[in-house]
């Protein structure tokens, strides 16, 4: 039987402590190096916050559900009518390095699931690559990478 639920998971392996991805993922301080550019608060178990993003001119509340230190966070978000839940696991690897995985849970398999899992997929797998290049070299990919969709036509 096939699933009607649609579910995002991309992984990625970055070359920096767990710890040290922790902290860029829940401190908006770093956040806005690769990912926000303004956030209400950092992350904490039960908090409610708001996120604003580069590339689109709207608050986007967010609720954190569960943090265990250095290992999982996840929260929900809401995209458009539905809400989402979105779970980060950190994982040791070799030589001391972290690899994380971003699940985002879930849409039924509809022409707007579709649409959903085709631009949150890429959405998760442009955030690794911006975390990854933000902690490794210190490259702050997100800067300018959207302006273009504020451009009058």
């Amino acid at each position: 039987m096939k699933s009607t639920q649609l579910e995002i998971q991309c992984s990625m392996q970055i070359l920096k402590p767990v710890n040290e991805v922790f902290e860029a993922i829940v401190n908006p301080e770093q956040m806005i190096n690769y990912f926000i550019s303004k956030s209400s608060g950092r992350m904490e178990e039960g908090k409610n916050r708001t996120w604003n993003f580069p590339e689109i001119e709207m608050d986007v509340p967010v609720k954190v559900a569960k943090i265990i230190n250095d290992k999982y966070i996840s929260y929900y978000w809401e995209n458009g009518e539905s809400t989402q839940l979105v779970e980060m696991n950190l994982k040791p690897y070799k030589d001391g390095f972290t690899v994380v995985t971003v699940t985002e849970k879930s849409m039924e398999n509809t022409e707007t699931g579709i649409k959903w899992l085709k631009e949150n997929t890429e959405g998760w797998a442009n955030f690794l690559a911006c975390l990854k290049a933000w902690l490794e070299y210190g490259i702050h990919l997100r800067k300018g990478a959207f302006d273009y969709r504020f451009e009058k036509k």
